[in-house]
């Protein structure tokens, strides 16, 4: 039966578990659960032990001894477990403490109270002699695999090998440490398990830590293979990916260190390729692979690139036919241009062979058609999608403007095509995009045939250029209508130069 001094300071621990407790509560929200759980224990235990000092007296000795000790073991297990959160986990959370340290002094207080409750009983524990080495033996060859793993998970956390957080690949599972306690390592994959992996295991096997080196935290390099017909040369294939890739913006890719393509192998159906990236945030590695594979296929498909179907190559050359253009897409591209009011002074005729020296490119999503300050020959007719067009990025915060919104059918950069004006703005494809491209050489014979083309073309353009120019918004119409004009005529002079057209 426990006795005053006894239940005394029980009270004593309990409350100052307590107070401890609440203190951790208020510094680590994300402790609270477990701390509300070992102060229900320690009231408990408490509660319990003054049951029994009240009334103890009516149970046997024997019996009463043995609730006391369980119920004073209790008590040290909660006050332990609170006061290792309080020191471990609060006050030296910033110090990087290896968390099994906390467990293992945890194991070493309740071993150093048993031996002080066994003193406190009159039984000397260096009294055990022979039996207790024995028996310590005997339990040690029966747990061996549970010291191995307990040494294990203590070698881990002590020399930094994983931490949680850390991003790891043991043996076949591939995922983020995030847990490590006695007896395991917690994995979490992508596929939502949780993997469990005894610290034995770990520490016998290979561990890959992956996206980090030493204590740096870096991207992970993924590698994306492709392959392209035999007819296409391979610095073109490299030169045509890594200029589209680099220009798309795609979430999670690293900028640095730097996507490059390289060749890797000449197989049965192409030569093959592989892209080289480095993925930011490793939680979305196949959705990052797809967005990677998207934007690759546009890039093939705009430079009219084949990703051939499997076939193994049996005569010399092995050139596949290639198709042209079908009678059923020319009449959609002829359909799509005469919606445009840039083309309306052409006949149709003229839009039809207009409609054939045009390039079909495909854009996904994020994809930068044009940046600003690029020198180009090419006008870009919107036949499917939306596109937005951005300023420059300030230079403080790195928010790009958004000037403004191009739903098809549409065009941009006329500029480009009738001056050879640099681009005055970024545009980027806001869904999947379908664009005609159609360069200088491919409007020049149009031109040179009716160079009274010119000063229709001139007029259209001035009047959308003076509607688009902010300075202008508070003019009236008729200051418009004069804008307009001026500008025409500059860009009458600017065509006829630019295509060496005699006035």
């Amino acid at each position: 039966m426990p006795t005053f001094d006894t239940l005394y300071d029980a009270f004593c621990y309990t409350l100052a578990g307590i107070l401890l407790a609440l203190m951790t509560m208020r510094v680590r929200r994300d402790l609270r659960a477990g701390s509300v759980q070992t102060i229900i224990l320690l009231l408990v235990a408490v509660g319990f032990l003054w049951a029994l000092y009240q009334f103890g007296g009516r149970l046997q000795e024997t019996l009463a001894l043995a609730l006391r000790e369980t119920l004073l073991f209790l008590i040290t297990i909660g006050f332990a477990r609170i006061a290792s959160a309080f020191v471990f986990q609060t006050l030296l959370r910033k110090a990087d403490i290896p968390r099994i340290l906390a467990q293992v002094m945890f194991v070493l207080v309740l071993i150093g109270y048993a031996i002080w409750r066994l003193h406190a009983a009159g039984v000397n524990p260096t009294s055990l002699g022979i039996s207790a080495t024995a028996i310590a033996a005997g339990i040690a060859v029966s747990l061996k695999d549970a010291f191995a793993n307990l040494w294990g998970g203590i070698a881990i956390q002590l020399d930094n090998t994983a931490r949680v957080g850390d991003w790891v690949r043991i043996d076949n599972v591939s995922g983020q440490v995030i847990d490590i306690r006695l007896r395991y390592l917690a994995i979490a994959t992508n596929s939502g398990e949780t993997v469990i992996v005894p610290n034995g295991e770990v520490v016998k096997n290979r561990l890959t830590v992956l996206a980090r080196r030493g204590d740096q935290r870096i991207p992970w390099r993924r590698e994306i293979d492709f392959h392209v017909s035999y007819s296409v040369a391979p610095s073109r294939v490299i030169g045509v990916v890594g200029t589209a890739l680099a220009r798309a913006e795609i979430a999670n890719v690293a900028v640095n260190p730097a996507l490059i393509v390289t060749l890797r192998e000449f197989g049965d159906s192409g030569i093959g390729y592989v892209i080289l990236y480095w993925l930011t945030d490793l939680k979305l590695d196949l959705v990052t692979d797809s967005q990677i594979r998207l934007h690759l296929h546009a890039a093939l498909a705009r430079d009219s690139i084949e990703i051939p179907f499997p076939h193994r190559v049996l005569l010399d050359g092995g050139a596949l036919a290639q198709g042209g253009l079908t009678e059923k897409a020319l009449a959609q591209r002829v359909e799509t241009l005469a919606r445009i009011e840039l083309f309306a002074p052409l006949t149709p005729d003229e839009r039809r062979a207009l409609a054939a020296e045009v390039t079909g490119c495909m854009f996904v999503r994020n994809d930068v058609i044009s940046r600003k300050g690029e020198v180009a020959e090419a006008l870009f007719v919107l036949a499917d999608g939306a596109v937005a067009i951005y300023g420059d990025a300030d230079p403080g915060s790195g928010v790009r403007p958004r000037l403004a919104k191009l739903e098809a059918p549409a065009y941009f950069g006329e500029m480009g095509l009738l001056t050879g004006q640099a681009r005055t703005a970024n545009v980027i494809a806001e869904t999947d995009v379908l664009c005609y491209r159609l360069d200088k050489a491919g409007f020049d014979a149009i031109l040179r045939a009716r160079p009274e083309l010119v000063d229709l073309l001139s007029t259209v353009i001035g009047k959308r250029a003076a509607e688009n120019d902010a300075t202008l918004q508070a003019a009236d119409a008729d200051a418009r209508a004069r804008m307009a004009v001026s500008r025409a005529s500059e860009l009458v002079r600017k065509i006829r130069q630019f295509f060496d057209i005699a006035a």
